[in-house]
């Protein structure tokens, strides 16, 4: 098995979402042909996404070149984000998907912050070029001057939900995808996960949702809400691929108890009623992918009947948080969401490098 930093050793634990945050980190979109002529709109999404967390926490806006940070300032002025709550940050980029390809960050109990950097590969290889991607954790370490923990371990942000009790929650179609770490077992990684993210107890459900290239990432089917609460996202039409996967996942989290013995508190969220493709594809919308921040969480919509439904159910789940829908049928057909695009740096002194 690959040697990792044992930060756990050292006190160091990766916080849940909801801790404070002393900034977002996000990527603005680039390049139409990637996004397959849909630049335009999904930019437009962006900037109602930048300028809203904006309002609430600062954040740090990975911009490719000068073209690119130029239509970001243009879109965020109209948008009247608060570009004195914004830095922009040059970064070389082969996607915007910053969940799963920039860092991880961990505290310890004197709260100090540092980051770890696991290894990239564009979600199993799926896509090339992912080499200036992979380098985006050292990218944000060197701005910082923050220390950072390299760990030789293929692993995406998205592919792990946590409470502050040391719980974490992922998928084996993800995590043992062949193509991501095919020399580690189940209880390496589990191993792994324990001594770098301090993680105690590590759930595993068996997929995630049809059409989702990252091999079933959990963010998008189940979240905590705090740390008793969960909410998966269930198909309702039986007929649907999704109906089955879902209610076993359901099932499993309905039997799971928490270091007290007790069951979790584990909500239906529905999944769009409407099927989404694209280019002959199936996307995977899922209002699971919203973003916790400070005083705010953000709700992806689609204009489906189910939007409104989606946020009457989280935001009663979020006391003291405004919930907000913003538009994210142009973003998902690059098959992810606002989480997906977003990092949170918590807050604390940093640990130099």
């Amino acid at each position: 098995m690959t040697d990792n930093p044992r930060l756990a050793e050292l006190g160091f634990f990766m916080p849940p979402e909801w801790t404070p945050h002393a900034a977002t980190w996000t990527s603005w979109p680039f390049d139409d042909a990637l996004w397959e002529g849909q630049l335009d709109a999904v930019r437009d999404e962006f900037a109602g996404l930048v300028a809203t967390i904006a309002r609430f926490e600062p954040v740090v806006l990975n911009v490719r070149d000068d073209d690119t940070e130029r239509d970001a300032r243009v879109r965020l002025g109209a948008a009247n984000a608060p570009l004195t709550n914004i830095t922009f940050h040059r970064v070389p980029l082969n996607d915007v998907w910053f969940r799963d390809n920039g860092p991880l960050f961990v505290v310890n109990p004197a709260q100090r912050v540092a980051l770890t950097d696991w290894g990239f590969n564009a979600w199993g290889e799926k896509y090339r070029p992912w080499d200036d991607d992979d380098r985006a954790p050292v990218a944000v370490a060197e701005t910082l001057h923050m220390k950072r923990f390299e760990v030789p371990i293929i692993m995406e942000g998205g592919s792990l939900e946590l409470n502050s009790r040391g719980v974490c929650l992922s998928t084996r179609s993800c995590l043992l995808s062949p193509q991501r770490n095919p020399d580690l077992d189940e209880s390496e990684i589990e191993t792994a996960l324990r001594e770098v993210l301090g993680i105690k107890h590590l759930v595993w459900l068996a997929e995630g949702l049809e059409g989702d290239h990252t091999d079933g990432h959990i963010d998008t089917i189940v979240r905590f809400c705090d740390d008793h609460t969960l909410v998966c996202a269930v198909a309702e039409d039986e007929r649907d691929a999704n109906f089955e996967p879902m209610q076993r996942n359901l099932t499993q989290l309905r039997s799971l108890r928490d270091h007290q013995g007790e069951p979790y508190r584990v909500l239906e969220l529905p999944l769009p009623k409407t099927r989404f493709n694209f280019s002959g594809v199936r996307l995977p919308p899922t209002y699971a992918n919203f973003y916790i921040g400070n005083g705010f969480v953000i709700v992806p919509q689609y204009g489906d009947p189910n939007d409104a439904r989606a946020l009457e159910i989280l935001t009663p789940l979020f006391p003291g948080r405004e919930v907000i829908g913003l538009p994210s049928r142009a973003l998902i057909t690059g098959g992810g969401s606002f989480h997906c695009v977003t990092q949170q740096q918590p807050t604390g002194k940093i640990l130099g490098s």
